[in-house]
């Protein structure tokens, strides 16, 4: 299906000089002379190598449909992750790689969503927001002003974020998986 360059997305899978590539990132330039532009950052399916590719907001570009499908996280096993189908209990092992940045905030049995071009995997999406557990947090500064200051953190994956002031280590915090970025205090 073809569609402007300036519609793709991250996530989205799509057909470049022969080969197919997965969308990591995208982003739309406005130079201060002449058409805009958009940058996109991808990586091929089949080597795994990554490139940044430029198209004119006009062009078009071939996008494949992706099917989605529900699967429920088990184990890592090396470098790999073991996925299972709620529906069939088929395990599938899926290279760690494919998660990006994401990967650590995987927990068990959380339930993912696996995309699909033509039966191969292409792309795993986990759930918007997860609950960890502050393992360590900085001590609050007097004198700053509580509307805009953050503090650092680490969270029990390993991953460090910034949070509100009141938070201390020991309690459990909601995290958006995209960005690890605080979005509230977790409910009991």
């Amino acid at each position: 299906m073809k569609q402007q360059a300036n519609l793709i997305r991250a996530g989205q899978v799509i057909e470049h000089d022969g080969r197919r590539w997965t969308v990591l990132k995208q982003q739309i330039i406005t130079p201060g002379k002449g058409g805009a532009f958009i940058q996109v950052e991808m990586r091929d399916l089949k080597t795994g190598n990554k490139t940044n590719e430029r198209w004119r907001t006009a062009d078009t570009v071939e996008r494949l449909m992706t099917e989605e499908k529900e699967y429920t996280y088990s184990y890592m096993d090396g470098d790999n992750i073991v996925l299972m189908d709620p529906e069939t209990f088929e395990q599938l092992l899926l290279p760690l790689e494919l998660l990006g940045d994401q990967a650590p905030f995987l927990q068990d049995n959380m339930t993912l969503i696996l995309n699909l071009v033509e039966g191969d995997p292409v792309g795993v999406v986990l759930p918007a927001q997860v609950t960890l557990e502050v393992v360590e947090a900085d001590p609050v500064v007097k004198g700053q002003t509580a509307s805009s200051s953050y503090k650092p953190a680490r969270l029990s994956n390993g991953v460090k974020t910034m949070v509100p002031p009141f938070i201390e280590a020991g309690e459990r915090i909601v995290v958006r998986t995209e960005d690890s970025s605080y979005v509230e205090r977790a409910k009991s």
